[in-house]
């Protein structure tokens, strides 16, 4: 029988992808903040993409105090922009 190799990222790889990851809910939420058009998708993917690979990561501890730290701050960017859009369209109807 064939022994094979293991297919799991090292911790080195999987800490560069979670760092990855990290700058780019960071530079969603500055999107966000600018007012982007589309940066309240876009932060959410970011996120959701964070909170997937936290979950396949080895190490998860650290990344998923950070998540956990964040997804408040970044859902309530997400909403605030979703009442401003709501009142927008509401004041051109």
């Amino acid at each position: 029988m064939i022994q094979r190799k293991s297919t799991g990222k090292s911790s080195e790889a999987s800490s560069r992808q979670c760092e990855r990851l990290k700058d780019e809910v960071y530079r969603q939420m500055y999107r966000q903040e600018a007012s982007r058009p589309g940066a309240d998708l876009a932060l959410a993917l970011a996120l959701l993409r964070a909170w997937i690979t936290s979950d396949s990561a080895t190490d998860i501890s650290h990344d998923r105090k950070w998540l956990m730290k964040i997804s408040p701050i970044c859902l309530a960017m997400i909403e605030a922009t979703q009442k401003v859009s709501d009142g927008e369209q509401q004041c051109a109807s």
